[in-house]
């Protein structure tokens, strides 16, 4: 067979332009595959972690969002709130919080990893309501000791700014900390205990 009337640099033209299409091709049909290793909305809804970025989250500020259909909140501790967590002790049921309502990493008054970063489920431990951020003090409405808190419309369950229930209230217990770590100093990962912990 001849060659003779082939043009070698219009073979080598379509042979690249061929290759350019298969590997467009080939990106184009990977990139949905890949798309779908992400956690779809309704997987993290069931329990995902969600990424929190909370690099705009200003001092005494509270951010929420979901996890697991559920509010959580991320507020921002100023120093003078960390230090009313001392005012109300006597007041509280369980100051200390002996009950398991934290992860075995949770410790200390603040109940969090970093003390001015309180991540809390916000829901009453009473009933399931979402109690109202009421950082305002003195608010006698609420409680001639009140510091600033949480304060459930439903039934008048008092939380302090760690979450931690008030005596003589409906709510038996704290409210909850849901497992989370600090991926940045400004990213906080939802449902995921630190790296290390079991």
């Amino acid at each position: 067979m001849s060659n003779q009337g082939v043009d070698p640099g219009r073979r080598r033209f379509l042979t690249l332009a061929t290759t350019v299409v298969g590997g467009a091709g080939v990106v184009a049909a990977a990139v949905p595959f890949l798309a779908s290793w992400k956690p779809s909305e309704r997987a993290k809804a069931l329990g995902a972690p969600v990424e929190v970025d909370i690099s705009n989250l200003e001092l005494g500020q509270r951010l929420v969002v979901a996890w697991r259909g559920k509010p959580i909140w991320v507020l921002r501790r100023t120093p003078e709130m960390l230090e009313s967590l001392k005012k109300v002790d006597s007041s509280l049921l369980d100051p200390e919080s002996k009950a398991k309502q934290q992860p075995d990493y949770i410790k200390g008054e603040a109940r969090a990893i970093k003390p001015e970063v309180l991540v809390l489920i916000g829901s009453c431990t009473h009933l399931g309501c979402s109690p109202g951020f009421r950082p305002e003090h003195p608010a006698p409405d609420i409680d001639p000791n009140w510091q600033g808190g949480f304060y459930c419309p439903c039934h008048g369950s008092k939380f302090d700014l760690s979450g931690r229930v008030f005596k003589g209230v409906p709510a038996p217990l704290n409210l909850v900390v849901p497992p989370y770590r600090f991926e940045s100093d400004v990213k906080i990962v939802i449902g995921e205990d630190p790296k290390g912990v079991a």
